[in-house]
């Protein structure tokens, strides 16, 4: 949430990615279930689940 708050209180528009939609919304449109996020900017969000993928592959690697 801190993040977010940052976007508000900078006037920057938050994105988010849809996991069921595939689509990256302005601003959280859809129910928070359905969402990545927030991120500062659209290409972030567009690369939100390589994001996931490399996150879980380094929490893997550590549980080794």
């Amino acid at each position: 949430m801190q993040r977010r708050r940052q976007f508000k209180e900078a006037g920057m528009a938050d994105f988010w990615y849809n996991v069921v939609t595939h689509q990256v919304e302005v601003g959280a449109q859809s129910d928070w279930t359905q969402l990545i996020g927030p991120y500062a900017t659209r290409e972030e969000a567009e690369h939100a689940l390589e994001k996931v993928q490399q996150r879980n592959e380094e929490w893997d690697a550590e549980d080794d």
